[in-house]
């Protein structure tokens, strides 16, 4: 019973001075660096507000899509409004809406799809007030893939659209002018 009481003991004066140690490192460390759990990442300490680098990384510019839907979801709809609302306060940027696709069918049919959902999430920014004289939409179909992962999760990544700024209309704009 003694022995017990001793191993158990030990290991309470084990754990408590494991805990003081630790703690001291904590404090010391404390005082001798700065608290950089919430300093910005490196790289982005300078986001300038209105910039493409803030719509990117506060706003997002990508919204996802189901297996041959063309269909906006709710979840794609916050983001959708977070585009719009920045967009409307940033008013210098045109938009290049492109859309993706990644589902079964022919290549004319990916185009036609990744069309119709470019033209979804353009009909929603246009409802939630950006001009549509502002945006254009452009279909790949298949042509720009991700393809930095494993088949099934890439599939899901190219049925998308990504909202991107642009500072003029590209050749694929019906404003385009030579």
């Amino acid at each position: 019973m003694n022995n017990w009481l001793g191993s158990k003991g030990r290991g309470i004066a084990i754990a408590v001075l494991c805990g003081t140690a630790l703690a001291s490192c904590n404090s010391a460390g404390s005082l001798s660096s700065p608290d950089i759990t919430n300093a910005p990442a490196a790289g982005f300490a300078s986001i300038k507000s209105g910039s493409e680098e803030e719509f990117i990384i506060n706003v997002g510019r990508r919204i996802y899509f189901s297996e041959g839907s063309a269909t906006v979801s709710d979840e794609a709809m916050m983001t959708i409004r977070n585009q719009a609302t920045w967009l409307k306060t940033n008013r210098k940027w045109l938009v290049k809406v492109q859309g993706h696709a990644d589902d079964p069918g022919s290549e004319a049919a990916q185009k036609t799809l990744s069309t119709q959902r470019a033209n979804a999430v353009m009909a929603e920014l246009v409802k939630l007030g950006v001009p549509q004289k502002r945006m254009w939409v452009k279909g790949y179909g298949v042509e720009r893939p991700v393809t930095d992962c494993d088949k099934l999760t890439c599939q899901a990544q190219n049925r998308r659209v990504v909202v991107n700024l642009r500072e003029e209309f590209d050749e694929s704009a019906p404003q385009y002018k030579k």
